[in-house]
């Protein structure tokens, strides 16, 4: 479980093709408060510590995970937000994330709004998904890239966000730009309220 709030932007700097998976080895700073089976969040998926050195760790994504979130499409030096698994003794800064993606969206702009930035997002709009919670809602949240976000001006395919110059400069919000593709976990209470309401 986690939070939204990322910890910190890292670097990719190793990506090895094992038959349909893919182990990414990340360096960042907190790599020596690792442990083997911890779970990492990476730009909003849910990953498993599975080895680790002195500076780098190494995770492993299936072929479900490369289908559904844009980790498929990492190069090496490429920032990715980062999130250690939440402490529940801790305040609930963001939203409830389960580092589960449900699907990619696209940048479509990117505008310049005096000292912060609105991004414009569009993703794959399925009726019957819509019906089960995969929707996004005004003032609702939304995980993008792993931030934890309040969703602004939903259409039925896209949505607003926008973005602080703090958000800006300690995630990989400043490396998006049109046509860039970024990970969606939909709001898991909204999941909930929409299945429960089906079965009424």
């Amino acid at each position: 479980m986690f939070s939204g709030i990322i910890e910190e932007y890292a670097e990719v700097v190793a990506l090895v093709k094992d038959h349909e998976n893919l182990h990414i080895t990340m360096k960042c700073s907190f790599v020596n408060e690792l442990k083997i089976d911890q779970s990492v969040s990476h730009n909003g998926v849910c990953l498993t510590v599975v080895s680790k050195t002195d500076d780098t760790y190494t995770v492993t994504a299936i072929k479900e995970t490369l289908d559904r979130s844009n980790l498929g499409l990492f190069k090496v030096g490429d920032k990715v937000n980062l999130e250690r698994s939440m402490m529940m003794n801790g305040r609930l800064d963001g939203h409830i994330v389960q580092g589960h993606v449900d699907q990619t969206a696209t940048c479509l702009s990117v505008e310049d709004v005096d000292g912060s930035w609105t991004y414009t997002f569009k993703y794959a709009f399925d009726k019957e998904m819509a019906k089960r919670g995969y929707i996004t809602v005004d003032k609702g949240s939304v995980t993008v890239n792993g931030v934890s976000l309040t969703v602004c001006n939903p259409t039925e395919d896209t949505f607003q966000v926008n973005i602080i110059p703090y958000t800006n400069e300690h995630t990989n919000f400043h490396t998006l730009k049109p046509g860039s593709i970024v990970n969606l976990e939909f709001d898991i209470i909204g999941k909930y309220i929409s299945r429960m309401i089906q079965y009424r």
